[in-house]
Parts: C-alpha cells; sequence; structure tokens
C-alpha cells in the first residue's frame, strides 16, 4: 500500500527552498531575463539561480522562453499553476511585514 503524503509536504517539496518563492514572487511581476533575476537577488550564486529555476521549471511553475537570436535571449515568466501562488506570496508578504520587528529582520535589506 502507498503512503499518502500530506498536501503541505508535497507544496514545500516544489516550492520549498531558499530562494524559490523569492524567484516566484518576483515573476509575479512579470518576465524577467536571468541577470534581472540575479541583480534583484544579489545574494544568490548563479549556480543556485539556475538550479531553481530549473527545479521550478520542472514542476511546471514557471516557463523557459528561448529566443532564437544571437545571443540567445531566454526569459522566464508563471505559468497559469505558478501564478496561483500569489495569493499566498501575498499572505506571506504581508505577515512578513506585520512581523519583521519581532523577528528581528531588517526590511531594508532586500
Amino acid at each position: 500500500m502507498s503512503k499518502l503524503i500530506c498536501p503541505v509536504e508535497r507544496s514545500l517539496e516544489v516550492i520549498g527552498g531558499k530562494w524559490k518563492i523569492v524567484i516566484i514572487f518576483h515573476l509575479s511581476g512579470g518576465k524577467k531575463r536571468f541577470n534581472e533575476l540575479r541583480r534583484l537577488m544579489p545574494n544568490v550564486s548563479q549556480r543556485m539561480l539556475t538550479r531553481q529555476l530549473r527545479e521550478l521549471e520542472e514542476h511546471g511553475i514557471i516557463e523557459r522562453k528561448v529566443y532564437a537570436e544571437v545571443p540567445p535571449k531566454v526569459e522566464y515568466s508563471l505559468t497559469e499553476l505558478g501564478d496561483s501562488l500569489n495569493p499566498i506570496l501575498d499572505v506571506l508578504h504581508e505577515w512578513g511585514s506585520e512581523h519583521y520587528e519581532i523577528m528581528g529582520l531588517n526590511l531594508l535589506k532586500t
């Protein structure tokens, strides 16, 4: 008999990790190129960003579009599935804004 996986556990398998939610947040504002994401996320390495983008693409959260140009142009955007995460991001944003002092965080770092 197969073991049932908790929906929260499955969700975290897809969007968990240090950078995935941040990537999704930035893409919720529209299409971005790789270097745009790097500028928006200066603390992530190129290798880690590439890995996280690939995993999100594999799970159908983001779409990678390659244009036939020289040099190649690649854009990332949210899929319909990825877009469905926006209400969750809104709640996380609100919660973080309301509780940042309790957590000892400085919002100016981001």
